[in-house]
């Protein structure tokens, strides 16, 4: 059996053109993001995600850096000790 909130779910999301799962995912994000209910904000949900995204670039970045330091100077002792 259903009760109230599901039944006005289903009414709601066949007016919104949308799946009731669709509309419940909305009214959580809406709870979450105003405080009313437990979890992280999606703003800060996507400052995090992107500032990981910043760490992994960088982490690549220094390691292409690290890799390039290593084989120029490998060439340079190489030049130095050819005659």
């Amino acid at each position: 059996m259903w009760n109230a909130a599901e039944g006005a779910m289903l009414s709601i999301a066949a007016k919104f053109g949308c799946s009731p799962h669709t509309l419940r995912e909305w009214v959580q994000k809406a709870d979450r993001d105003s405080g009313r209910a437990p979890g992280v904000p999606s703003e800060v949900s996507a400052k995090l995600k992107a500032q990981e995204r910043e760490n992994r670039e960088l982490r690549q970045a220094n390691e292409i850096l690290r890799k390039a330091s290593a084989y120029f100077a490998q060439a340079e002792l190489d030049r130095r000790f050819k005659p």
